[in-house]
Parts: C-alpha cells; sequence; structure tokens
C-alpha cells in the first residue's frame, strides 16, 4: 500500500476528521433584566449535543455591581448550597466559589446591556439528570432559576 495514493491519502484523511464529525455544539440563548427574571424558566439540550454554547444578555439597564446577572448551573440537589456560598464569593469570582466542583458551568457577571458565554460539554451531564440553572448575583437565585433538561 502507498502513502501517496489518493485512496490511501482520502481514507487517512476521513479516519482524521471522525472525532471532528460526531461533535456537535449547540447554541442556546438566555436574558436577564431589571426586574430579576429570566426569559426562560426551562432549557433543553438534545442528547445529541456534545457540547452547549451558553450566551447570557443583560437587558436591563443598571450596572454589574448594582443589578448584575450569571449563569450558573448544578444540580437541582446542589443548588440552593452553591448560590448561597456563591453570595460570599464576590463579583470578583461571579459570585461562585472558586473551584466549587458543584458549578457545572457558569458564565460572569455581566450588566445592562452586556452579554458574555460560554461553552460547556455535556459529558459533565447525565441523561435525565436534576439540573438547576440560576443567578447567584445576592438575593438573586430565588427568583432567577429554571430546569436544564439533557436527553
Amino acid at each position: 500500500m502507498r502513502l501517496n495514493s489518493l485512496p490511501t491519502l482520502a481514507l487517512l484523511l476521513l479516519a482524521l476528521s471522525a472525532p471532528q464529525a460526531y461533535a456537535k455544539t449547540c447554541n442556546v440563548a438566555i436574558e436577564g433584566d431589571d426586574a430579576m427574571m429570566f426569559n426562560q424558566s426551562e432549557i433543553k439540550i438534545a442528547a445529541a449535543c456534545t457540547q452547549v454554547k451558553l450566551t447570557l444578555k443583560h437587558t436591563g439597564q443598571f450596572p454589574a455591581a448594582a443589578m448584575g446577572h450569571n449563569w450558573v448551573l448544578a444540580k437541582t440537589a446542589d443548588f440552593q448550597a452553591l448560590a448561597t456560598a456563591g453570595s460570599k464569593a464576590g463579583i470578583a469570582n461571579s459570585y461562585v466559589p472558586k473551584g466549587d466542583a458543584r458549578a457545572i458551568a457558569f458564565t460572569k457577571v455581566v450588566g445592562g446591556g452586556e452579554s458574555t458565554s460560554i461553552t460547556f460539554a455535556t459529558s459533565k451531564l447525565k441523561k435525565g439528570g436534576d439540573y438547576t440553572f440560576f443567578c447567584s448575583f445576592p438575593g438573586h437565585s430565588s427568583m432567577m432559576k429554571g430546569k436544564l433538561i439533557f436527553g
């Protein structure tokens, strides 16, 4: 078998690109406002998605220090404890404790008119798992929360 033959080269290129062919990034957009509300209470992620690109847009006008929002994903069982710990972590840490494994994914805090994006692997999620997304800015998580469904 000669490596410079066209069929061999085509097979080699196909084999090298195969893992990428199965990667699927699913885009999700969510908005938060000055009334401490997300525009969605539920986000569904298809099982075929290998990663999620989430974009958070703050549609309000107040600055991050006064009415900032972020998006944090956790197992529902960890949600309340993580939200409480996050409120103490400070804005410099986006109100998420450094290195806290309970935070599956999170964005930085943004103020009115700003947006931010994160990408995370769905390998961190279990099909049919119980997940809550929320804003961990102090006092926001009681109103700014929802359910993430994977699968």
